[in-house]
């Protein structure tokens, strides 16, 4: 089969012809449709070494959607079945984390394209107990995304505490963002999008924001002239909106991060004790969130715009990540050549 593999670390991803993989006990072979890039393909491939326990080379990607072709032993899931590659491989059952419907923040959790291989390939291995069922109604393109964008915007829509008469801000329109502004419109927020791009802004006006305003100087004071936030989810992956943010909040707002964001923030506690405001993040979902969300997806349509690609051109497409040259998700199709 042909595979997008990190051979070395910051370096372009090689395709490569590799053998078919067999499921072992537990597990499913699953013939790919269609994989979405996301951000933290990015993050893999750039970094620095390959992640703790990974296989080398290793195959990346977590958004993956195809259709069952093999069992392994232990396992009834019919062949021809069509279901998801999520970032979550498997964690181990018995943490706190686990055993209190937070298995995505379990600390030996395995995940697709970071500990075991992923789906940039035309076949890829779940854990038959991990694998997420497709509704049939879902198209596999523009459900690839659902398997990490969507979850984790589902995710930290929770987190944010929403209800009516609340006010909601969405830092970064992009693909996820994308997500989270439909997902917040649900809850009967007034939805704020915020971004520096007027065509992402343009984008989120269409997906239902009540607001738009550029990431700009004057963001925060047109944010707290409608009210202040009560809420922020920050999808955009840089420390630079945090005077933005602590400039537009109200008491006892939640701060979601749901962007992966390395650099430190100038946090000042004596800030915290007078106003309330509670910071957390999310990390993808479990499998319950899952099941939840792509209820939730098909009954709204929830969804964001995608461009197809093909495999051939991963490190192309990798790059415009980059470089914000994309409307929505990038999917991979194992159709085109």
């Amino acid at each position: 089969m042909w595979a997008a593999q990190l051979v070395h670390p910051n370096q372009p991803l090689q395709l490569s012809r590799i053998p078919v993989p067999h499921p072992n006990h537990g597990e499913l072979l699953v013939k790919l449709e269609a994989s979405g890039i996301c951000h933290t393909d990015l993050h893999v491939r750039d970094a620095t070494g390959f992640p703790p326990g990974a296989p080398q080379p290793l195959t990346l990607g977590h958004e993956g959607i195809g259709r069952v072709v093999e069992q392994g032993s232990g396992t009834g899931t019919p062949v021809n079945v069509r279901v998801g590659v999520p970032w979550l491989h498997d964690s181990c059952e018995h943490c706190r984390s686990c055993l209190t419907g937070w298995e995505s923040f379990c600390p030996t959790h395995r995940a697709h394209g970071y500990t075991v291989n992923g789906s940039f390939a035309e076949y890829a291995i779940v854990q038959e107990r991990y694998a997420v069922s497709i509704p049939q109604a879902l198209d596999s393109f523009a459900t690839a995304p659902h398997m990490c964008a969507g979850v984790t915007a589902f995710g930290g829509v929770q987190k944010a505490e929403l209800a009516p008469g609340k006010i909601a801000v969405v830092i970064g329109c992009g693909g996820l963002g994308q997500y989270g502004i439909q997902l917040a419109k649900l809850t009967g927020a007034t939805v704020v999008a915020v971004d520096t791009s007027a065509a992402k802004l343009k984008e989120a006006g269409a997906l239902g924001a009540d607001e738009s305003f550029l990431a700009n100087n004057d963001a925060a004071d047109k944010v707290k002239a409608l009210g202040g936030a009560d809420a922020i989810l920050n999808f955009a992956p840089s420390n630079q909106i945090w005077p933005m943010v602590t400039g537009m909040v109200n008491n006892f707002a939640t701060i979601v991060s749901v962007a992966m964001v390395a650099e430190p923030v100038p946090l000042v506690l004596e800030w915290l004790t007078y106003n309330g405001v509670k910071i957390t993040g999310t990390s993808v979902g479990s499998r319950q969130q899952m099941i939840d969300f792509l209820k939730i997806a098909t009954r709204h349509k929830i969804g964001v715009d995608i461009e197809r690609v093909p495999l051939a051109k991963v490190n192309e497409t990798m790059d415009r990540l980059v470089k914000g040259d994309v409307k929505g998700r990038f999917v991979i199709d194992f159709a085109m050549s």
